[in-house]
């Protein structure tokens, strides 16, 4: 291995044909979704959709303003198709990271040939935070490059506040798994919390657009931490963008230190 940063390199070498893959998936949902917006908004079929669904069930899926270009891609994209994507890329990465490689041995080789272990940890977590970037920034990008083609009238920096809080939010759930997976070792309780706290933080959410008793549970919900307000219409909450991250890094951390104090499983 490298002298330098071994685990990220070969993580980051041996991933390249999985974050193609992801790559391509994400521009084929926004070169599906975005485009379609003039056809639906010039002529009110929008509207008439929102009219037509429930009042609770436009609250929960978020599409009270999709007839707007910017809460269109905010409703079809970030808050659900490109928040969906990016955290299933998040939760099968940060899982594997130390609980996939310890129970297929390769933590412990790797260990014997002197990477320290909250190296390993670091390195695992800069390698998961590269690629979710990578998708992020892309992501950006294209909606970018539709933003006046396909007639959304999007403000362009609010587009960067809205890449940062979407990979925030995966980034938060692979880190979740990370720490996971260092404190027990097993792939299954690495995937089941880092899917855990992206699912409840939406379904929180949800509940709490239902009443206003319910609202408080936006304070347990990152989701709700950065889409609050509509970053791709409002700008993003500096807040919650920065509690989010903030979080996802202290996970980090502690996968360093729980990693460092837990014998590896035999």
């Amino acid at each position: 291995m490298s002298a330098v940063l071994p685990v990220f390199r070969r993580t980051i070498r041996e991933s390249r044909r999985g974050v193609i893959g992801w790559t391509l998936g994400i521009a084929a949902v926004l070169f599906l979704y975005l485009p379609l917006f003039p056809s639906f908004g010039a002529n009110g079929q929008l509207e008439d959709v929102i009219k037509a669904l429930p009042k609770q069930l436009i609250q929960t899926i978020g599409y009270d303003q999709i007839a707007t270009g910017a809460g269109y891609a905010q409703s079809t994209f970030y808050g659900l198709m490109g928040f969906l994507l990016l955290t299933i890329a998040a939760v099968l990465w940060g899982s594997a990271a130390i609980a996939g490689a310890e129970e297929s041995g390769r933590l412990e080789l790797d260990l014997a040939h002197g990477i320290g272990r909250a190296q390993y940890a670091a390195e695992s977590a800069l390698a998961v935070l590269v690629r979710l970037l990578w998708l992020g920034a892309f992501s950006g990008a294209i909606v970018f490059a539709l933003n006046d083609p396909a007639e959304l009238g999007i403000h362009p920096p609010h587009i960067v506040g809205a890449a940062l809080a979407l990979t925030g939010l995966a980034f938060l759930s692979a880190m979740a798994g990370l720490f996971a997976g260092a404190l027990t070792g097993r792939r299954a309780w690495a995937t089941g919390v880092a899917a855990g706290v992206a699912v409840l933080g939406y379904v929180f959410q949800a509940v709490a657009k239902q009443s206003k008793d319910l609202e408080w549970l936006n304070a347990l919900s990152p989701y709700a931490w950065v889409y609050h307000q509509p970053p791709l219409m409002d700008g993003v909450d500096v807040g919650g963008l920065l509690l989010v991250w903030g979080v996802a890094l202290v996970l980090a951390v502690a996968s360093a230190l729980a990693l460092s104090r837990r014998d590896l499983r035999g």
